[in-house]
Order: structure tokens, then C-alpha cells, then sequence
């Protein structure tokens, strides 16, 4: 009887996954996720409606009236984008700058990360844990307990006892995207290298230990095995990464001040939003501006972001 009780346990055991992939792959579920769908992308939609209005229009009427009166104009991103008048966008010089802080802050904490979790992972050395157990407490640290501290970095210097240890950057116009670039980073490490290492520790060390067997250095274990393998996880990463700096406002406002030849294009919309509060038609579109090149990153990468999410949940 005992036998036949744990037998009947585990089947309903081993069949709760069958049935709960039942459920949500069901009429119902499939009905909830569309609802759901339709109710995320209306705000977009609507968004991306109202950057395509006539200004008389946008500012007299809602962005659903479109389907009534349907105007068109590309007149709002002509003036967001190349206006040359104080009252116009001037949105060219922020987005390249966007794309310049952008590209190195995801590439540096990336390779950094790698190279990091690779080493806490697969090289065994005295005090291995502890600095793990350091780079996981220093996710709870809040990003404004680090501004200070660094601005001051970077303007003074670092000296201790009246001795300069490390002179004052002093940088000024294009080159404070080095500043950016840094603070990025830093605040990016901690994360990066904690998340590679969980996937890289998961890695079967029979894979490294018969590569090392054959001869193979670190750095070609890393390049030939490692790297394909974690795929998934550098794609999640630098998602995570690029999303946060492109719609980063603080940092770059701090370390990279709010010129034309430094700031992104989030400290300009900050200020169109800020003095030309009135002006919908130019807000609208260059928020769309901002919004299209993160969701082409994430769409074209989103295959890979779902397998870096969902890689270890699941054995067997």
C-alpha cells in the first residue's frame, strides 16, 4: 500500500509540469497574454501616432482621433532631428552622443565581467570566495552613495596625508565621455560579474579540465569553450546594460554635463521637457526617437534574452 501511495505521488509529481505547461499554453492563457500584449504596446502606439500628427492636431485633439482624420507629417522629426532654431529639437548631437557613451559602457563592463567570472569560476587561488562574496555586496550599494565619490575623483584627484597619489583628470568638452565610460563601468561590474560567473560555475568541468589536459591555455579554454557556451548570458547582460545607460539620465547629466558635445539624449529631452513643455509635437517625436533604437536592440537580441533567462531553470 505504502508502495503504491509513493508511486501515486510521484506520478502527480512528474505530471505538475506537463499540467501547468498545459494551462498557459491554453485558449485562456493564450486570450490573457494577447489582453496583455495589446495594453503594453498601446502607449507606444499612441506615442508613435501622435510624433507623426500635425502640430495643430496634437495639440488640439487625442491620438486616437487619428483613424477618423488621418494626417500625416514627418515635419517633427525634420525639426527634432535637424531644426537649427532655438524653439527645434537640435536632437542630432545628443543621439550620436548616445550611441558614442552607449557602445563602450556595455563593451567595457562586458569584457571586463567575462575575463572576472572566468577567473572566479575555473581559477583556483587563494581568497577566490571572498572576493566573490565582495563583488555580490557590492550590488546593494545605491548608485548615488557612488557620485560623489567619484566626481570628486575625477576633479581633485586622489591624495592621502597632503601627497597627490593620482592627478585630477580635468577633462572638458568630448573628451568627459571618458568620465561616463567609467562611472558605467564601475556601477556595471558587480552584476555583470556576478551574473557570468553563476552561468560559467553551472559550465560541466569536465569540458575544462579536458581541454586543459590537451594543452589549452586559459585564454583559449575562455575564446574556444566558454564563450560559445554562455551565449546567452553576454546577450542578457549586455540588454540589461544597454537599456540602463541609453535611458541613463543622472550619470550622464553628472559626469558628462548637458553641452551639446558631451551630453546624450536624455539630459536634451530632459530640457525640451523642461522649457518647451507646450511643444507635443516635437516631445512626442523625439521621445519616439530615443524609444526606436533600444526596441530594435532588444528585438534583434530577444531570442537570445530569453534563453539567458531561462538557461538553468530547468534540468534533466
Amino acid at each position: 500500500m505504502a508502495t503504491l501511495t509513493h508511486t501515486a505521488v510521484r506520478t502527480r509529481a512528474e505530471n505538475a509540469p506537463q499540467r501547468v505547461r498545459r494551462r498557459l499554453s491554453g485558449r485562456v492563457a493564450s486570450a490573457v497574454a494577447i489582453v496583455i500584449a495589446v495594453l503594453w504596446t498601446t502607449p507606444t502606439f499612441g506615442l508613435l501616432l501622435s510624433s507623426l500628427r500635425p502640430e495643430d492636431q496634437i495639440k488640439t485633439t487625442g491620438w486616437w482621433t487619428f483613424f477618423s482624420d488621418p494626417q500625416i507629417t514627418l515635419e517633427n522629426y525634420q525639426q527634432v532631428l535637424f531644426g537649427t532654431s532655438s524653439s527645434s529639437g537640435q536632437m542630432m548631437s545628443f543621439l550620436i552622443n548616445s550611441v558614442v557613451i552607449t557602445i563602450p559602457s556595455v563593451l567595457f563592463p562586458l569584457a571586463l565581467a567575462t575575463f572576472a567570472a572566468y577567473a572566479l569560476a575555473w581559477l583556483p587561488f587563494r581568497g577566490r570566495e571572498w572576493i566573490y562574496i565582495g563583488i555580490f555586496a557590492l550590488q546593494i550599494v545605491p548608485l548615488q552613495m557612488s557620485l560623489v565619490p567619484l566626481l570628486s575623483f575625477f576633479s581633485e584627484g586622489v591624495s592621502a596625508f597632503g601627497v597627490q597619489l593620482l592627478p585630477a583628470w580635468d577633462l572638458e568638452g568630448p573628451a568627459r565621455f571618458i568620465q561616463v565610460w567609467f562611472a558605467h563601468t564601475c556601477f556595471a561590474l558587480p552584476l555583470g560579474v556576478f551574473l557570468l560567473h553563476n552561468f560559467m560555475s553551472e559550465l560541466p568541468g569536465e569540458l575544462v579540465e579536458a581541454a586543459r589536459v590537451d594543452g589549452a591555455s586559459h585564454g583559449k579554454v575562455l575564446r574556444t569553450i566558454v564563450l560559445p557556451l554562455v551565449g546567452p548570458a553576454l546577450a542578457t547582460f549586455a540588454i540589461f546594460q544597454f537599456l540602463w545607460v541609453w535611458n541613463d539620465l543622472l550619470v550622464a547629466l553628472i559626469f558628462a554635463g548637458g553641452t551639446p558635445d558631451s551630453a546624450p539624449m536624455t539630459v536634451r529631452l530632459a530640457q525640451m521637457a523642461g522649457t518647451k513643455g507646450n511643444e507635443w509635437q516635437r516631445l512626442t517625436s523625439g521621445a519616439f526617437v530615443s524609444l526606436v533604437i533600444p526596441l530594435i536592440v532588444f528585438l534583434s537580441m530577444q531570442r537570445y534574452f530569453v534563453r539567458g533567462l531561462l538557461a538553468g531553470s530547468v534540468k534533466g
